[in-house]
Order: structure tokens, then C-alpha cells, then sequence
């Protein structure tokens, strides 16, 4: 991703062929290199197994992973029917430590689009599709390529 100027201010240029991605830049030797899959019509899926180096307190995944995890299933809901874009609002929710060792699914969808916006949810179960919630979000992504839209 890189910044450009544009006639209102700092505006944002996409290159959704990037390969240096934290979360699934294959690329990027200090990532975590989890590969998304489409997920029906409007989703993405993937499996991350947590690994030590990834820890904030002993043992436990340290949020910030938690929330990029989440943050880029957003992301590639909207990828996967053609939509790119950056979250410009999340209200996330973390329901319980997730530990070394333990595998997890992480599930995104889009639910409605407006113009540039997208309203999209993530989640991440434990061990299975329908395995308990250990966090979720609720997002609105923001599409800056499409100028011919309202904001």
C-alpha cells in the first residue's frame, strides 16, 4: 500500500497484489503467513494455529494478533468479490484468552454495501466453524477506489 496526494489530502492507493502482508504476506519473513480462502458468497475463511512467538503474556495470544487476524478477513471478504478497501471503523470484542497450540478459524463476510462503505463481520472459533467464539468484530471498510461513488 502506499500514499499518494490527492486533490482533497492524503489519499490511499491499493496494490492488492502485495505479497508483504503481516498477516498474509507469503513474502514476509516476520508474518504470519495465513492463507484466506473464498467462503460462499461473501466471505473469507482461514486457519491460523498460534505459535509462541506470537504471545503477549505467557502462553496467550497476544491481542493485537487476534485483531489483525480479524481485521484482514475483513479484508479479503470484500477481496473476494472484487472490493478493496482499508477498515475505517471496528468495534471488536475479545470473549476469552486463546492459548499456545490452539487452532482457529477465522471467518469474515460483507453484509451490505453503501457507496464507498461496507458493513462486514469477523469472527474467530475455536477448532471448528461452529467451535466457540473467542472474538469478533463488527467493521465498516472503506473503499477508496471507486470515485464515481459517494462517500
Amino acid at each position: 500500500m502506499s500514499t499518494e496526494s490527492g486533490p482533497t489530502g492524503p489519499g490511499i492507493q491499493l496494490d492488492p497484489s502485495t505479497r508483504a502482508c503481516y498477516v498474509c504476506g507469503p513474502d514476509n519473513p516476520s508474518g504470519l503467513h495465513v492463507q484466506f480462502q473464498a467462503h460462499g458468497a461473501d466471505g473469507a475463511r482461514a486457519h491460523y494455529s498460534v505459535r509462541r512467538e506470537h504471545c503477549g503474556w505467557p502462553d496467550i495470544l497476544h491481542g493485537g494478533v487476534t485483531f489483525a487476524l480479524m481485521d484482514e478477513a475483513l479484508a479479503w471478504a470484500c477481496s473476494f468479490q472484487g472490493l478493496y478497501g482499508v477498515t475505517a471503523r471496528v468495534e471488536s470484542r475479545f470473549r476469552q484468552p486463546v492459548h499456545v497450540g490452539a487452532n482457529l478459524v477465522i471467518l469474515g463476510r460483507t453484509i451490505g454495501r453503501r457507496g464507498r462503505r461496507v458493513t462486514a463481520r469477523a469472527e474467530i472459533h475455536l477448532d471448528s466453524d461452529d467451535g466457540p467464539v473467542v472474538a469478533e468484530a463488527d467493521a465498516t471498510m472503506y473503499l477508496p477506489d471507486n470515485p464515481d461513488e459517494e462517500s
